[in-house]
């Protein structure tokens, strides 16, 4: 997967979040745990940037 790949699914992955937060207040949602599973989706795209950024510099 490319980079720019990497960066659109993060940016989706944001605005998922954000809105599964949303809902959460407004009601409780059917499954909560979709909130963990997204904000983990997130450390990964950002781990796997910063691991490319770390191979780019040396």
């Amino acid at each position: 997967m490319s980079t720019a790949d990497i960066n659109d699914r993060l940016e989706q992955a944001r605005m998922q979040l954000v809105k599964l937060k949303v809902n959460h207040a407004v009601s409780p949602l059917e499954n909560p745990n979709q909130i963990r599973a997204t904000r983990k989706d997130i450390a990964r795209y950002l781990t796997e940037l910063r691991r490319r950024e770390l191979e780019g510099n040396k």
